[in-house]
């Protein structure tokens, strides 16, 4: 829908990044020109931009030490990176908070876009929606997709220990509480999963002995 929207097609690609990476929204704000390895695919997490009640802009350090982190780009968050990079428009004087410069998501006086601005206009697309459409969408905010995030590495069986590191927990418990989240439905299709590499592995093991008795065989009747 935000794809199609003549208004709030511009955010598709921040949405979208919002989906698929678990950043914190104060860490996409804080991404910078530099943070952005397109090379490599590669995005450098190891600082998060604020703005206090007495509206000073600030780095700060990343939630938790684990909070510093270097995420790979899939291949669709890599095409919105490389989308946002190729229509942002340079200002005369790139805003400098505290030693850092260059930051991604600007405002229409250039200055950087901080959490309460997306949390906005998530509101605002929301609001949309549901003028449009009859079934109505609850309401979404950028943490939300964080934890849509990670619910859904969560049921795609990815490793709680990579998960932890994408997602910048400091503790695992942290990670291991979106398991919770799972249920019936999940277990059945994991047991399910589980029996189907069972199954392969038996297969193999019972092709690769048919293989050592024909070669037995083939010894054992070869002429001399």
């Amino acid at each position: 829908m935000i794809h199609d929207d003549n208004c709030y097609c511009k955010y598709y690609e921040t949405v979208y990044i919002l989906f698929h990476t678990g950043l914190r929204i104060s860490e996409l704000c804080g991404l910078t020109l530099k943070d952005v390895d397109l090379e490599n695919k590669i995005l450098n997490i190891d600082h998060q931009l604020q703005r206090t009640s007495s509206m000073k802009y600030v780095i700060e350090k990343t939630k938790t030490n684990a909070g510093t982190r270097k995420l790979p780009m899939g291949d669709d968050v890599y095409d919105c990176f490389r989308t946002i990079l190729a229509e942002r428009e340079a200002p005369q004087i790139e805003k400098m908070v505290d030693g850092y410069s260059g930051f991604l998501f600007l405002d229409d006086d250039r200055m950087p876009l901080v959490a309460m601005h997306w949390e906005h206009r998530f509101n605002h697309m929301v609001k949309r929606y549901n003028e449009i459409f009859r079934e109505q969408m609850p309401n979404i905010t950028p943490h939300i997709c964080r934890h849509t995030y990670c619910s859904i590495q969560a049921r795609a069986g990815m490793y709680p220990k990579t998960l932890q590191y994408l997602m910048g927990h400091s503790n695992i418990g942290v990670t291991m509480n979106t398991y919770t989240h799972l249920g019936l439905e999940d277990a059945l299709e994991e047991v399910g999963r589980m029996q189907e590499l069972e199954n392969a592995r038996k297969e193999q093991e019972k092709l690769a002995g048919k293989k050592e008795e024909t070669k037995v065989s083939k010894r054992m009747f070869r002429v001399g």
